[in-house]
């Protein structure tokens, strides 16, 4: 008796717009498209970092030049889905995945305006240190509180 093939089961696809709690629209630019016409890998982290900060500066007042506690990236990474290119605008939504006692982990999503699957998806991971120490201090509280309702389930 021959054994029945195997059968491969797809990957899940991307998390869709939903799962992320805070949008900030982005608009493309000419200097972000390489050679190839759409925008270059570098630029996606660029993003990542616009969406997170103007989150923490806007919502938790977070002042980059003179807080004593500052955010420090110490993890990126980025998956691929779809190219995006100029000129379009890029809502990237993003989610707290994990907070810790000085670090947060956050899921990003960058969905062209409307589409409610997104082009890319990444993580971004900030330790909270002492800027006059750098050494790793607790997560000031009203950055905790601006980040705890963004919490979302970490993905499988």
């Amino acid at each position: 008796m021959t054994p029945a093939p195997a059968t491969a089961v797809p990957a899940p696809g991307p998390a869709t717009r939903s799962r992320y709690r805070s949008f900030l629209t982005i608009p493309t630019r000419w200097m972000d498209n390489d050679a190839y016409g759409h925008v270059n890998n570098v630029t996606y982290y660029s993003y990542f970092d616009t969406a997170v900060n103007e989150h923490l500066i806007r919502v938790g007042g977070l002042d980059i030049a003179r807080d004593p506690v500052v955010g420090l990236v110490v993890e990126t990474s980025c998956r691929f889905h779809a190219p995006l290119s100029f000129p379009e605008t890029i809502e990237a939504g993003i989610a707290v995945t994990r907070i810790g006692r000085s670090s947060v982990a956050y899921a990003i999503g960058l969905f062209r305006r409307g589409d409610d699957r997104p082009a890319a998806t990444g993580r971004f991971v900030h330790v909270w240190v002492e800027r006059a120490t750098g050494r790793p201090t607790d997560i000031p509280p009203r950055i905790r509180a601006v980040l705890e309702p963004l919490i979302v389930a970490e993905e499988a």
